[in-house]
């Protein structure tokens, strides 16, 4: 059974930082891509960070650029998303992803996890 579990949300001031990790079980993903994605209270859940299966390829929305950065591990079972220099507007509930190529919709991916909520207060 395929699972990803993330962790490492909460809540933190404006201009602070958090390093979500997300870590997969019950099957290899090292041909995998990996992606993060947010929902905020009433929006649809929207692209954030992508890593393509080998690592060196990344992909970020226009607005978390410069701030945040994804990486996965050698054994291509960890990916992680650095947040730095947090808004009010990067609040939200964070969602791990893995399919079988990079893209920006949350449709493109086939697993997903259960989220973790990062809030940032202004």
């Amino acid at each position: 059974q395929v699972q990803l579990a993330e962790s490492g949300g909460g809540l933190v001031q404006a201009g602070g930082s958090l390093r979500l990790s997300c870590a997969a079980s019950g099957r290899t993903f090292s041909r995998s891509a990996m992606g993060w994605f947010r929902q905020a209270p009433g929006k649809e859940r929207e692209f954030v960070a992508a890593t393509a299966w080998n690592g060196g390829d990344t992909y970020y929305a226009d607005s978390v650029k410069g701030r945040f950065t994804i990486s996965r591990e050698n054994a291509k079972t960890t990916v992680y998303l650095q947040m730095s220099s947090l808004k009010p507007e990067d609040t939200g509930v964070y969602y791990c992803a893995v399919g079988q190529y990079v893209d920006l919709v949350p449709t493109a991916y086939d697993y997903w996890g259960q989220g973790t909520q990062v809030a940032v207060s202004s």
